[in-house]
């Protein structure tokens, strides 16, 4: 990725003023299924296991990042109504996996993601509310809106929810918790056995909610923690995810990572703040994206191919094309030509999940174009996929090439940081941590020490109202 040279004065593209003193923030996003882990490379370590992820978060805390991410999936992904086997599973659920990190961990923020279409208000605002008073004011929810019928065939409710209304519930549901997580006084509790009762007499305010989408009478049964409450991230850049993100979160973790992508979605969504009385200061932007580094940008170009191909593997190459044909395709090939039966009618198979709008429509049309490329370059099956197949967004490069292109991003307030997808575990983020970091710091971008205890305090957030 590239971005142009930045003034030093004056605001910048983002309708933010430019800060020459600005940090980079940074997280990691541990993703629950999905090709972005490579996890058989034999140097790799076991995804699912206690041990790796314990590794990973004493890394990242040992490079000061802000923040552990776990993604979060209700249901194993499926190909065609088949367990797709070629996704890692296995994992315990985000909040209790995160409760044994506190254990093990001193300072780094705990993000567990958590849906709004299939949980309720005052247990899931409990569990949280839990995992933030168990490790010191370092928890997060990244708050996300499932809205697919696989998903939701897990609780007998379908595809519950239409699109548009998801983010309506989300909302809804995200009052309800901060009322809840809101409603104990600072004094509630008693301070001796002298007093009359445990706590005092209306200090725990109960908290009520009847909507068609929200219906609840509860009390929340644990007090705050030293940041307040958890940080609140939202994952979404549909109008209905902004709208969210302005109105109630801390952090928005989003997919705008080219520059001027990124630039544009910054000003958006300032506009929004502004219009809910908010200071652009009390929401950071963290985009998602992978990093490659290499010892000269040659090197660094080559190690993403092998990354991009190694993600779009063969066999995942068949099991994309099956989505397509709708029909087994195991008997092809993958370096062999594609495949000469026609594809069924029907529109693509929702059972991998939330597919893109611009790929719920227009099955046929996309698959003669794929046969005209793949007759005109004489690509294979796996080729062809290599080639349509979104690459993840990526800064790619040497340590000082990405320093250098992540301090513009941030002091011209594009972002804030970056939410990392890692490819190979642990040595992707051990580059990261032992040749990045020390390039941010030299450049005086970021910290060479945790400056305060909670989640909130990495992120340089103001108190929570």
């Amino acid at each position: 990725m590239t971005s142009p040279t930045a003034s030093t004065t004056g605001a910048g593209p983002s309708g933010a003023p430019y800060d020459p003193h600005a940090q980079v923030h940074l997280g990691v996003f541990y993703t629950g299924v999905g090709p972005q882990l490579i996890w058989t490379d034999p140097a790799t370590a076991p995804h699912v296991a206690i041990e790796t992820v314990v590794q990973v978060a004493r890394l990242l805390e040992r490079g000061l990042f802000d923040a552990f991410f776990l993604g979060e999936g209700l249901r194993v992904r499926e190909n065609r109504g088949r367990v797709y086997d070629l996704d890692v599973a296995g994992r315990p659920d985000a909040i209790t996996q995160l409760s044994a990190l506190a254990a093990v961990t001193e300072r780094i923020g705990l993000v567990a993601t958590q849906n709004t279409t299939y949980n309720y208000p005052a247990d899931l605002a409990r569990r949280l509310a839990g995992l933030d008073l168990l490790s010191g004011g370092r928890a997060g929810w990244n708050i996300v809106t499932t809205d697919n019928a696989w998903t939701g065939a897990n609780f007998r409710h379908g595809g519950w929810l239409a699109h548009e209304r998801r983010y309506e519930r989300a909302t809804q549901f995200v009052e309800a918790a901060k009322e809840l997580w809101a409603s104990w006084e600072p004094d509630a509790i008693a301070e001796s056995g002298d007093a009359a009762s445990w706590a005092r007499t209306g200090a725990i305010r109960e908290v009520e909610r009847h909507t068609d989408l929200v219906r609840l009478r509860a009390r929340a049964t644990v007090p705050a923690s030293a940041q307040g409450r958890p940080v609140l991230f939202q994952a979404g850049d549909s109008s209905g995810g902004r709208e969210l993100a302005a109105r109630h979160a801390d952090v928005v973790f989003s997919a705008n990572t080219e520059y001027h992508k990124a630039v544009a979605y910054a000003a958006d969504l300032r506009t929004r703040l502004a219009r809910h009385g908010r200071s652009p200061d009390s929401l950071r932007i963290l985009p998602g994206a992978s990093v490659i580094l290499g010892d000269t940008p040659d090197e660094a170009r080559e190690r993403a191919e092998w990354v991009h191909n190694e993600q779009v593997s063969p066999p995942r190459a068949i099991a994309f094309l099956e989505q397509y044909w709708d029909t087994d395709l195991s008997a092809y090939d993958p370096h062999g030509p594609l495949p000469d039966i026609e594809p069924g009618t029907g529109e693509l198979d929702p059972s991998r999940g939330t597919l893109p709008i611009d790929l719920r429509t227009g099955k046929l049309a996309t698959i003669a174009r794929w046969r005209e490329l793949a007759a005109a370059e004489n690509l294979s099956i796996v080729q062809l996929v290599r080639r349509v197949s979104p690459r993840q967004r990526s800064f790619v490069g040497t340590p000082s090439q990405i320093a250098d292109e992540w301090v513009h991003y941030v002091r011209t307030r594009a972002v804030d940081g970056f939410n990392i997808s890692p490819h190979l575990l642990p040595s992707s983020l051990e580059d990261i941590v032992d040749k990045l970091v020390p390039a941010l710091q030299e450049r005086g971008a970021y910290r060479t020490t945790y400056e305060g205890t909670t989640l909130r305090d990495h992120l340089a957030l103001p108190p929570p109202t």
